[in-house]
């Protein structure tokens, strides 16, 4: 009998060890799967979410400090708040403390180690890294050494330039692949510390939760600008393929630039980003009646945003400016020759003559507009007319008396400039004459009110710059004769500099061009330089009654400089 209960009582202990260890095994793999859980970027964007929902709602348990202490949590609260609020409007500053506060965050509070990164992001097997992510870790890599210009050196150092078009097929687009990435990778070797894998775990948490997702981090690169939405198929036949996600574009260098190997995560997500990019300054509402918006960002970018039914699909462009400096006309004018043109410019601004900076976009305008201001009189006041604000002068030139004006939804351009007039302005200088009010505002007052005016225009050749401000002056109804509002053009505008860029992207200026006052009925344009087979040359003289004009305003020296210039190209052509 004694036996039977021990042999029961040993089977119901095998029995219980069994079910403990059963137990044991199931609560460790539920535990693997708990963590593995809270370690996905959806996981920890709720969890973030909730967290600085309590700080910036003032839920941080303050009572119990003492005032100092509560005062400097209060502040805390207010500095995180406003960077959250300003972050994603290209407030680099605002975007690094809401970062920083993140890091701290995961550390700290969440648990994340050198253990449980990997758990994150599969950076020890590299094979299960997207390829996006990839992108990231290398733009890591090398902002550590060349920060914003990060970008641009990765498309250096791999051929991967707008020179290297050269070898690919100019009847396609200029486009960078997967593989292009895959092999980048391949060869840079990236070892990376807990640090480095925690940046790149923090801007993945921030650029989907507060940034603009996947192009977050490119956008703050120096590039032309970037732009979504706006190449892939929006049929509904085939509407398994995701060609609209990878509609990312860069525009570097004057070319357009295809990011196929980078996508958005959803169209929801390309919606998200249309709807907080445009947002800084509160400029309205992106709505289905209001269906575009044209603004500017924090850090001088213009963001231009556009949605059904308007577009036929949501899209965003972003053109980014650079006024840290201004560049010499030498860093700008490279090809050979540049001493002559260098020269022609800079005494037309002192001969103050009316010119026109023509040419499509990203063929280098504004920034050209922007090199040619050193040359006016630092006496001389300037007054600024623009759509958004571009040209950011003020930021290039702080000790000089400039005010800008933008149109608003209330304030056309037209309006803008009259305004300039009781401002007590020497030099006006439109941003782009891109309305008929505008065009006609500066064709009437190119004769009075001021010393004289820069400008840019769209224009392909000079003749059509003097036809469509023609048309405009009919359109506003400034004049009645289609006669009569050509010759005040070719009264009003002397010079077109007309600015372009070849297949690599190079930029260069093509011609300056003189339109010549004859009182004829035809349109007579004089080039006085050209870049021929690489080389700037002058062709022609500029007219003698310009030059008398000019030399009214010139000093002994620009006077002496301006009869060489062209005393040295007569002397060449005879010899």
């Amino acid at each position: 009998m004694l036996i039977n209960y021990i042999a029961l009582l040993i089977l119901i202990c095998a029995f219980l060890l069994i079910l403990y260890l059963l137990f044991r095994e199931n609560r460790l793999q539920a535990k693997k799967i708990k963590n593995e859980e809270i370690y996905t970027m959806e996981a920890m964007i709720t969890a973030l979410k909730s967290h600085f929902s309590e700080i910036l709602n003032g839920k941080g348990k303050t009572k119990k400090l003492r005032r100092e202490e509560a005062e400097k949590v209060e502040q805390i609260r207010k500095e995180l708040r406003r960077a959250m609020n300003f972050c994603s409007y290209g407030d680099l500053r605002s975007k690094a403390y809401v970062k920083e506060y993140i890091k701290d965050w995961l550390i700290n509070c969440y648990g994340v180690s050198e253990i449980t990164i990997d758990q994150v992001l599969p950076f020890k097997d590299t094979r299960k890294l997207m390829v996006e992510d990839k992108f990231l870790l290398l733009l890591f890599h090398y902002e550590k050494q060349y920060q914003q210009n990060a970008f641009r050196k990765i498309l250096e150092n791999h051929n991967l330039t707008p020179e290297y078009l050269g070898t690919k097929d100019l009847t396609a687009p200029y486009t960078i692949t997967a593989e292009d990435i895959e092999r980048i990778y391949q060869k840079e070797h990236i070892r990376l510390s807990f640090l480095d894998k925690l940046d790149v775990v923090v801007q993945k948490i921030y650029q989907e939760y507060k940034g603009h997702g996947v192009i977050d981090e490119l956008r703050d690169c120096h590039i032309d600008g970037i732009s979504g939405g706006v190449s892939g198929s929006l049929s509904p036949s085939i509407s398994k393929d995701d060609s609209l996600l990878r509609s990312i574009w860069v525009f570097y260098r004057g070319l357009m630039i295809h990011l196929d190997f980078l996508a958005f995560s959803s169209e929801r997500e390309l919606q998200r980003i249309c709807r907080n990019i445009y947002r800084y300054g509160q400029p309205g509402q992106l709505s289905a009646v209001k269906g575009y918006i044209v603004n500017e960002m924090m850090d001088g970018s213009r963001v231009v945003v556009a949605r059904p039914p308007f577009a036929e699909s949501w899209t965003f462009f972003v053109r980014k400016f650079d006024y840290r400096g201004v560049m010499m006309l030498q860093e700008l004018l490279t090809d050979e020759g540049s001493e002559k043109i260098i020269t022609l410019l800079k005494l037309l601004i002192h001969g103050e003559q009316i010119m026109g900076i023509t040419g499509e976009q990203g063929s280098g305008k504004t920034t050209l507009l922007k090199s040619l201001i050193q040359f006016i009189s630092p006496t001389y006041t300037l007054r600024v007319q623009e759509l958004v604000f571009e040209l950011h002068l003020r930021e290039i030139y702080p000790d000089r008396n400039i005010v800008s004006f933008r149109e608003t939804e209330f304030i056309p351009g037209r309006d803008g400039l009259d305004l300039q007039k009781k401002t007590d302005g020497t030099v006006n200088i439109i941003g782009e004459v891109a309305s008929a009010p505008v065009a006609s505002w500066l064709v009437m007052i190119s004769q009075v009110a001021s010393k004289f005016t820069l400008f840019t225009h769209h224009a392909k050749t000079t003749k059509s710059l003097i036809m469509a401000l023609r048309n405009d002056l009919m359109i506003t109804g400034a004049f009645q004769n289609e006669h009569a509002a050509e010759e005040q053009v070719k009264l009003s505008i002397r010079f077109d500099v007309h600015a372009t860029k070849n297949a690599s992207g190079h930029r260069y200026v093509e011609r300056i061009t003189e339109i010549v006052p004859t009182g004829s009925d035809s349109i007579v344009t004089r080039d006085i330089l050209r870049l021929i087979n690489g080389r700037y040359e002058i062709v022609n003289p500029i007219s003698e009654e310009t030059q008398k004009e000019m030399k009214a305003h010139l000093t002994k020296e620009d006077i002496k400089e301006l009869e060489l210039l062209f005393a040295k190209e007569e002397g060449e052509m005879t010899s």
